[in-house]
Parts: C-alpha cells; sequence; structure tokens
C-alpha cells in the first residue's frame, strides 16, 4: 500500500471514530437531560423539550431513541435494578414483617426522589420491553414478600398486591401535590398506610409528624395556580 492509500485509511478510521465518540456522547447528553426533566417535571415532558435540554436536535435525538417509551426504558434502567434490589432485600431480612415495611418504605422514598420515577411506577411501557420485564420481575417477587410477612401474622390476611399499586398512586399524586412546599408529606401517608395493612399490635415504625398547616396551604396554592394556568 502506498502512503498515499494509508494515509486516507487511517484518515477514514479516525473519522469512523469521531462520529462513534460524537454519538455516544450526544446519547450521554440526552440522557442526562431527560433524568434532570423526569425529574423535575414527571414523564409528560415532550421529546422536543428534551432535545433543547440536552442541546441536541430532534433529529438527533430521534436517531437515538426512536419513541419515549424506548428513552423512557434507557433512563430508568438503573432506577428499575434499584427496585428489584429493594425486593431481593425484603426476601433476605430474617425478619419477614420488617423486610415488608421496609421495602414499602424504600419504593416510597424512591418515588419521592425521583418525580419521573414515581410515574413509571404507576404506568405500563408497553414499547419499553427491558424496562417491562423488570418491572414484572419485582412483582412476582414481591409476591413472596407479602407471603412471608401475612405468616408472621402482622400482616392482615386481606391485603393484597393491588393494595402496593393503590399506595403507589396515591404517594404518586402526594408528592406531585405537596411539591417542594411539604416535601416530606408522603412519609406521613406511607406510616398511616402501613398502620392500616397490620393488625393490632404489629410492630410498626414511628408515625413521622405531620406536615404544617402553613406548608399545605402553600402546596394548596401550588396546585390551584397550576390547574388555573
Amino acid at each position: 500500500m502506498n502512503s498515499t492509500a494509508a494515509s486516507a485509511g487511517t484518515s477514514g478510521r479516525t473519522g469512523e471514530t469521531g462520529l462513534r465518540v460524537d454519538a455516544e456522547r450526544n446519547r450521554e447528553r440526552i440522557l442526562a437531560a431527560a433524568r434532570r426533566l423526569y425529574a423535575r417535571e414527571g414523564l409528560g415532558v415532550s421529546m422536543a423539550a428534551i432535545a433543547r435540554e440536552a442541546g441536541v436536535g430532534k433529529a438527533t435525538l430521534s436517531r437515538r431513541f426512536a419513541d419515549p417509551g424506548e428513552l423512557i426504558s434507557a433512563v430508568f434502567a438503573d432506577r428499575m435494578d434499584a427496585y428489584a434490589a429493594a425486593v431481593t432485600a425484603s426476601l433476605a431480612d430474617p425478619d419477614p414483617w420488617h423486610g415488608f415495611t421496609s421495602y414499602v418504605q424504600t419504593v416510597c422514598a424512591m418515588q419521592a426522589a425521583d418525580r419521573g420515577f414515581a410515574d413509571v411506577l404507576t404506568m405500563t411501557f408497553p414499547a419499553a420491553i427491558a424496562l417491562e420485564a423488570r418491572r414484572t420481575e419485582a412483582y412476582e417477587s414481591f409476591l413472596n414478600v407479602v407471603t412471608r410477612a401475612k405468616a408472621t401474622g402482622y400482616l392482615r390476611e386481606d391485603f393484597t398486591s393491588q393494595d402496593l399499586v393503590i399506595l403507589l398512586m396515591a404517594n404518586a399524586g402526594v408528592i406531585t401535590a405537596a411539591g417542594d412546599a411539604a416535601p416530606d408529606a408522603w412519609r406521613r401517608l406511607v406510616a398511616h398506610m402501613l398502620r392500616s395493612y397490620a393488625v393490632p399490635g404489629a410492630p410498626l415504625p414511628p408515625l413521622p409528624e405531620a406536615p404544617a398547616p402553613a406548608a399545605l396551604d402553600r402546596a394548596m396554592v401550588h396546585i390551584s395556580r397550576a390547574n388555573s394556568a
């Protein structure tokens, strides 16, 4: 091979490497932007808004992620792993009742830490196959958590897995409604719900203090303004 051809070949490989680096850089920028917006505003954020936040064109975003479900799956893959790990930790707890209450608190705390994930836990995304498979795996393991907790005699026999889904929906609503005005309001909700699941005399975590009336007033004002906007 002459020097000219060798130079051309090297240049081509360098160009291809540069394109791959740029593509990966864009992907990471998109994921970081989506995480920020989902955490702050929930999953209703448009793809166009994510592209603007990432500083890329809509065409670039579409090349990396064909639809919102694909992007959501990529953004929350690590969160779903943590969600599944919470079930594993609960099953490993030598005290099944403590494992149950700890799991409920952990998952609700994950919702509170990320509004986007709060939405993910209460919605389905048929196109996000990997995410849905992970969710199903965690849910099926949770059934074992419930069985073990009932065997202690502390969890009501009429508790069902659907009750957790209802709690997650309610918790997502409280997190959204309370916002920054009463960011710990969800803890009070979860504590009361655990009391409703337990038989009389069951050991329970302490009941957190209720939010200050002024904080709830601010939250309600925020809701009113958002609804009238």
